[in-house]
């Protein structure tokens, strides 16, 4: 797996200088943005001053709010400066991406209020990317970014869309540039970072379709592994993942997490969702723990911090897991996560319309009234 990080970010610079730099002479200002209701020149402002405000926030640890300042250029400045200050605040969060350590994550309000140093370098690349887009799509010049970049926003950033044939037409026609054929057009988007819960002693990390990949290849999907990769559990679980992600079925959010220990950056285990929500405000959980992290409480803790922040939501009303009979630990984990031991109607039904084995112990977790 191809890491998210500044050399990416560097490379996806250089090629919109490279693509924008033969109309340096002409006047941006009077030509509208593809699109856009921005004209080139304040479309090309907007990325540096995106690109400098990801830097900020990832560098000074914002927490609720974008670092209070905006760019300005000098006045009198020329386009020729104007791509200058792209490069520079394209370094500066090259930079920042590249010496963040492990983990931290900032504010950025789309969805959950914070993301991480991959996260910033995603976002850093779609600016430069689809504006880039943007700008040559007004001047009449020709620009197809570099390789690979645009899968890996697609991966980062757009989890929920169902990827295509090609990765340029698709985050284009994602972010309502394009056309698709055989999809509708797009009007409105967000792109997702992922999601981290916090727990006591760790964060519940949302694994990303690129992450899930390698990590179903036996890789190490970019975390650093307690005892040298993750149980198998967790490589199976990035497999549905996978799946769910290539069919277009996939809800970032009741996904697979990584349980990360803040104190050192290892990974201990997997948990997640086995779907998204049905019909009745169910979901199944699943965990489980590389062998040198268990007997910590860790299994108990991030299925209570999982249970919690599902049954919060308004789609959500139960919390289900199922567990082997002779599986006393696994058992006890649920127990001491304020699971209970099913009812036998609520056994019945589960069977009836989910198909749950005969063999199978039910344990549920209910939403308050």
């Amino acid at each position: 797996m191809r890491p998210m990080n500044g050399e990416r970010l560097t490379e996806a610079v250089a090629g919109c200088v490279a693509a924008l730099r033969p109309a340096v002479d002409r006047d941006w200002s009077t030509v509208p943005a593809g699109g856009l209701d921005w004209d080139c020149h304040a479309t090309a402002v907007h990325v540096a001053d995106d690109l400098m405000a990801y830097a900020a926030n990832l560098a000074g640890g914002a927490r609720d709010a974008y670092v209070p300042f905006e760019l300005a250029l000098e006045p009198g400045s020329d386009n020729a400066g104007l791509l200058h200050v792209i490069e520079t605040t394209g370094a500066l969060l090259a930079a920042t991406v590249t010496t963040a350590p492990p983990g931290v994550r900032a504010y950025h309000p789309h969805p959950f209020g914070s993301a991480d140093r991959e996260g910033f370098a995603a976002m850093g690349i779609a600016e430069v990317l689809l504006h880039t887009h943007d700008i040559t799509q007004g001047l009449g010049l020709p620009y197809e970014p570099a390789d690979g970049l645009a899968d890996a926003v697609l991966n980062w950033l757009f989890p929920h869309v169902q990827p295509g044939p090609d990765a340029w037409p698709t985050l284009l026609w994602a972010t309502g540039r394009g056309e698709l054929p055989g999809r509708p057009p797009v009007t409105a988007w967000r792109w997702r970072n992922n999601l981290a819960i916090p727990a006591e002693r760790l964060t519940l990390t949302g694994v990303r379709p690129a992450a899930a990949r390698d990590l179903r290849l036996g890789g190490d999907g970019g975390f650093d592994w307690l005892g040298g990769g993750p149980y198998e559990g967790t490589r199976d679980a990035a497999g549905f993942l996978v799946k769910a992600y290539e069919a277009g079925l996939h809800r970032p959010e009741f996904g697979v997490f990584a349980l990360v220990r803040p104190e050192d950056g290892r990974a201990v285990g997997g948990i997640g969702f086995h779907g998204p929500p049905d019909a009745y405000g169910r979901v199944e959980i699943g965990y489980d723990l590389v062998p040198d992290a268990r007997g910590h409480g860790y299994a108990a803790e991030a299925a209570r911090a999982l249970t919690d922040w599902a049954l919060a939501r308004a789609d959500v009303h139960t919390v289900i897991a199922t567990v082997e009979p002779e599986n006393a630990p696994s058992q006890r984990v649920l127990t001491r996560a304020g699971f209970r031991p099913a009812t036998p109607e609520e056994v019945r039904e589960a069977r009836e319309l989910h198909g749950m084995a005969e063999d199978l112990l039910l344990y549920v977790s209910v939403e308050q009234p």
